[in-house]
Formats: structure tokens, C-alpha cells, sequence
């Protein structure tokens, strides 16, 4: 795979966080400390670029707990192969990922 046009420090987060199971908005933020205005511009891009797969979940669920539907995403063989070259470019940020409490 070649070079992800513009990867950036908080786009890795996303997507290591994702990758640790951080599957929505306001749990990728909890996980990466990104604010709003980050996270959801960097998931509408990663999934435009076919690196992730978002899927509304069902309103009557979301209904049940008293909250707005949640937005899920998911890496996609695409977004799971960048990851090499997250590793590569953001070690350091690997490796808290991978000591984060909860971390897989």
C-alpha cells in the first residue's frame, strides 16, 4: 500500500483507537482525548477514503437508553493496512495505545 495522503498524528489516533475497539464518536474521543471537532472530520474522511465502514445503529435501541443513534465504525482491510504505516510514522503512539488501561 502506498502512503496515506496526510496522516496525521490525530488520524493515527482515530484509527489505533478504532482499532482497540473504540467503535464511536464520543468513545474514540474519550480514547484519543481529541475534541468533537477533530474526530468527526477526520471519521467522515477516513470512511470516504473506503478506511473505514460506519453503520447507524437501530433507533429503537439507542431509543431504549434514552440517547441519540450512535454512528459505529469499523476499520475496513484497507484501514487495518495502514496501520503499518502508523506504526512506522508514530511509534510512541503505538505503544501508549497498546499500554492504555483496557488495551487489548
Amino acid at each position: 500500500m502506498g502512503k496515506l495522503f496526510s496522516l496525521t498524528y490525530p488520524t493515527a489516533a482515530v484509527l489505533l483507537a478504532i482499532r482497540q475497539g473504540h467503535r464511536y464518536g464520543f468513545d474514540l474521543m474519550d480514547a484519543t482525548g481529541l475534541p468533537d471537532g477533530t474526530v468527526y472530520p477526520i471519521l467522515r474522511r477516513l470512511e470516504r477514503r473506503g478506511m473505514l465502514v460506519g453503520a447507524w445503529e437501530d433507533e429503537d435501541a439507542a431509543r431504549a437508553e434514552q440517547r441519540p443513534a450512535r454512528r459505529y465504525y469499523r476499520l475496513t482491510p484497507t484501514g487495518e493496512a495502514s496501520l503499518a504505516e502508523v506504526a512506522e510514522r508514530f511509534p510512541a503512539l503505538v505503544r501508549a495505545f497498546r499500554e492504555a488501561p483496557g488495551a487489548a
